[in-house]
C-alpha cells in the first residue's frame, strides 16, 4: 500500500543520516510521522522505530502527552542525532535484537559460542552498542488518519550485527483504534541461521503528563504471581519464584512508591523496580498484563495486554536531570516502563521460555494499550 500522506518532518537531522553497516542503502531521511484519530494521536520516528509522543484527553478534557519519550528535541541541529536523542535511556525506542541483559555478553547456540558487545559492565544490554534503537528504519506503509491509522516500519539486521548470528527481517506496526487504543505489532523472520530474538518497546509512561511530577503515587496492578530474581548486576539467577510476601507483589493495585525503598536497583543507594515478572496465563496468547492508574488529578488509566511470557517493570531509577520536551527535566521516578518481553538472559537459562527462532521461523510480539480517563 502506498503512503497516503507525506511524513510530518519535525527535523531533517542534518538533511539526511547515513545508515551504518550492511543496512546502509545510501542516505535515508529521518522523519516524524503522526497518526491521529479525533483527540487521540501519536508520533513515531523511523529513527529507532521510536514512539515519541502519545496525546489524549484527561478527565477534565485537557489533552496532554502522558509519556516523556524523548530526552531531546528532534529540532536540535545535531551532527550526531542518534547519540543526542536516545542516549542510554532508550526513550520510546524499539529495542533488539535481544532486549534486556545477556550475561557476560555471551551465549552458546547449537554448540557454537557467540560474543556480543558488552555495553552494561561485562553484560550486553538492549542489543549492544548499536541495537535496533540506534538505526534508521524504512517506512513501508503509512496511513495518517481515518478509522484505523497506522505506520509499518522495516529493518534488515545483517548476519553478525552486534555479534548475533543470522540475517533477520524485522517489522513493527503502530496502529490506533477506537476507543483510545494503541496496538504495537512486532514480527521478525530468521532468514538463514538460528538466532535469539526478543524485541521490546521501551516507552516511558507518566499518565499525569510529561513534566507533571513522579509516578510514586500511581497505582499498578500486575497479573503476575511470579518473578525472576537477579544478582547484583541485574542478571537473573535462573529461579522463578512467587511474589507473595515480597515487595514485588502487585497482584492487587498498589502504589508504586509503597515498597520501593525495599528494592535494590543494582547500584549502591539506588532503589526501585527493574524487574521481570512472569505473566500469568499461556505465553503466546493475548492476555491482560497490567493496569496503571494515575495518582494525580488527570483521571487517566492504562491497561496493557500482550502475548509475551514476561514484563519488565522499570521505575526510571537512573533518570537524573535528563532534559526533556518543553523545558521539562526528568528525574528519578519520573515515569514507569512496562516492557513485555521474553525473560532476560533466556539464552543462558534453558529453563526459561526459549527466544530462539530457527531459519524460516517467525517471532511475533503483540501489545495493546487501552487508555481511559
Amino acid at each position: 500500500m502506498a503512503m497516503t500522506r507525506a511524513p510530518l518532518l519535525l527535523a531533517l537531522l542534518g538533511v539526511a543520516a547515513l545508515a551504518g553497516g550492511a543496512n546502509a542503502a545510501g542516505r535515508k531521511m529521518v522523519g516524524v510521522y503522526e497518526l491521529s484519530k479525533g483527540d487521540f494521536s501519536i508520533k513515531v520516528t523511523n529513527w529507532g522505530a521510536t514512539l515519541t509522543s502519545v496525546v489524549l484527553p484527561d478527565s477534565k478534557g485537557e489533552s496532554r502527552a502522558p509519556a516523556p519519550f524523548l530526552s531531546c528535541s528532534l529540532l536540535l541541529p545535531s551532527k550526531d542525532p542518534w547519540r543526542a536523542c536516545n542516549g542510554t535511556a532508550y526513550f520510546g525506542a524499539l529495542v533488539g535484537r535481544v532486549a534486556n541483559r545477556v550475561a557476560n555478553a555471551r551465549f552458546v547456540l547449537d554448540g557454537k559460542a557467540y560474543h556480543l558487545y558488552a555495553n552494561d559492565g561485562k553484560n550486553a544490554l538492549h542489543g549492544g552498542k548499536r541495537g535496533f534503537s540506534k538505526v534508521i528504519w524504512t517506512v513501508k506503509e503509512y496511513v495518517s488518519g481515518g478509522d484505523c491509522p497506522y505506520i509499518t516500519l522495516y529493518y534488515h539486521s545483517f548476519d553478525g550485527e552486534e555479534g548475533f548470528p543470522g540475517a533477520l527481517d524485522v517489522y513493527v506496526t503502530y496502529r490506533l483504534s477506537s476507543p483510545y487504543e494503541l496496538s504495537i505489532h512486532m514480527n521478525a523472520t530468521a532468514l538463514d541461521k538460528a538466532t535469539p530474538v526478543n524485541l521490546v518497546n521501551h516507552a516511558y509512561w507518566n499518565l499525569a503528563g510529561q513534566g507533571r511530577g513522579d509516578i510514586l503515587g500511581d497505582t499498578v496492578q500486575l497479573f503476575a504471581s511470579r518473578y525472576t530474581p537477579v544478582d547484583a548486576t541485574l542478571i537473573p539467577t535462573g529461579a522463578v519464584v512467587p511474589v507473595a510476601g515480597t515487595p514485588y507483589d502487585f497482584r492487587r493495585p498498589t502504589a508504586v512508591g509503597a515498597r520501593i525503598r525495599d528494592v535494590y536497583a543494582g547500584k549502591p543507594g539506588v532503589y526501585g523496580y527493574d524487574t521481570n515478572f512472569a505473566v500469568d496465563g499461556d505465553a503466546g496468547a493475548m492476555r491482560r498484563v497490567a493496569v496503571v492508574r494515575a495518582g494525580g488529578g488527570s483521571g487517566r488509566g492504562m491497561e496493557l495486554w500482550a502475548n509475551q511470557p514476561g514484563v519488565q517493570f522499570y521505575t526510571s531509577n537512573f533518570l537524573d536531570g535528563v532534559k526533556g520536551k518543553g523545558g521539562s527535566v526528568y528525574g528519578q521516578y519520573a515515569a514507569l516502563c512496562l516492557e513485555t518481553q521474553g525473560f532476560p538472559d533466556a539464552v543462558n537459562h534453558p529453563n526459561f521460555p526459549s527466544q530462539i527462532v530457527r531459519p524460516g521461523g517467525v517471532y511475533r510480539h503483540d501489545m495493546l494499550f487501552k487508555f481511559s480517563f
